[in-house]
């Protein structure tokens, strides 16, 4: 399957559907992260969506899909680290569609929690996503329900929103950080980037505990890579999604890989400059700034917070240096 990035019709059309949830979340130039950083530096806070993630958006726009074309199904599963899965569960009850959600073993308790709380029945299967993702395909085949993919078009014109919602607010943007979990916030950067016709550079992230993308972009195909990143589960994919590496390798400047312990760096110091929280995957982005700040000097640089879904004693750890 051949994936299109949105337009801006298509992204502006998606907007509606997100407001009818939320407003658009705030971006600001934070002063003490650009004093940290050494140049202007504004935050996108998608951590203050009604799920604390920026997925929520491609949520709501999937099933608004679903239901135009009538095919809304009696019920979906999907597979997670967490906050696409709870992107799945609130749009799931929104549209009355029964939702079960596969996870890892050792998930974040606190985001298990959280899925369940909307609704969605949780199954542990594995002991990483790729596990988890396979036998979420295989429980949808064999009960006939519908498998809500983590990658697809109709997620990124709702996730699109946020970046479209950024550079218009901020165009004067030189470079934008944007993690890269499995694909759909960055090539959501790229198609907002070029439907508003921005000139902002968008530059990927990953974690170096997790390199399937920074590998397979290198290599111009899918290559597989073992997970060991313990902070940025946002970002510990063992298998690239093909169709979103044609688009990334199209738009993206380049692509940063960052450490766990850069992740937890950057974790504290958005706590002690914002006061917001940041999840590993949230940080990532700050992260690669801050790891490549001697290159920024004078520019306007741009970071996603993209979700703040962290659980209390893993944040509690980072904050107290004891991770």
């Amino acid at each position: 399957m051949s994936i299109v990035l949105p337009t801006l019709a298509c992204i502006e059309k998606a907007a509606t559907t997100v407001y009818r949830s939320f407003a658009a979340t705030p971006q600001y130039r934070w002063a003490t992260l650009s004093a940290r950083l050494g140049t202007a530096c504004w935050i996108k806070h998608e951590n203050h969506t009604p799920v604390g993630a920026f997925k929520i958006r491609g949520g709501l726009t999937y099933f608004e899909h679903l239901a135009r074309r009538g095919a809304l199904p009696r019920e979906v599963i999907s597979a997670t680290r967490g906050n696409h899965g709870q992107s799945v569960a609130w749009a799931a009850r929104a549209h009355g569609v029964a939702c079960t959600i596969v996870v890892p073993h050792g998930n974040s308790v606190e985001k298990n929690a959280a899925m369940r709380s909307l609704g969605a029945t949780l199954i542990e299967h594995g002991d990483e996503f790729q596990a988890a993702r396979e036998h979420a395909g295989a429980l949808a085949a064999e009960r006939g329900a519908h498998m809500v993919p983590s990658f697809h078009a109709d997620l990124l014109s709702g996730v699109a929103t946020a970046w479209w919602e950024f550079l218009r607010a901020v165009p004067e943007l030189d470079v934008a950080y944007v993690p890269i979990g499995l694909g759909s916030g960055a090539c959501s950067a790229i198609a907002a980037k070029r439907a508003l016709g921005h000139r902002v550079r968008i530059v990927g992230v990953v974690s170096s505990g997790a390199t399937t993308y920074a590998d397979s972009l290198a290599a111009g195909r899918v290559v597989p890579a073992p997970v060991s990143t313990v902070l940025a589960d946002g970002m510990a994919c063992r298998v690239a999604e093909a169709d979103a590496l044609p688009l990334l390798a199209d738009g993206l400047d380049h692509v940063v890989r960052v450490s766990d312990e850069t992740v937890a760096e950057a974790m504290r110091a958005l706590f002690a400059d914002t006061h917001n929280v940041a999840e590993g995957a949230g940080a990532a982005a700050f992260a690669a700034a801050w790891q490549e700040r001697e290159h920024l000097r004078g520019q306007a640089v741009g970071a996603v917070l993209s979700g703040g879904n962290v659980d209390s004693e893993a944040f509690a750890r980072v904050l107290s240096r004891s991770t």
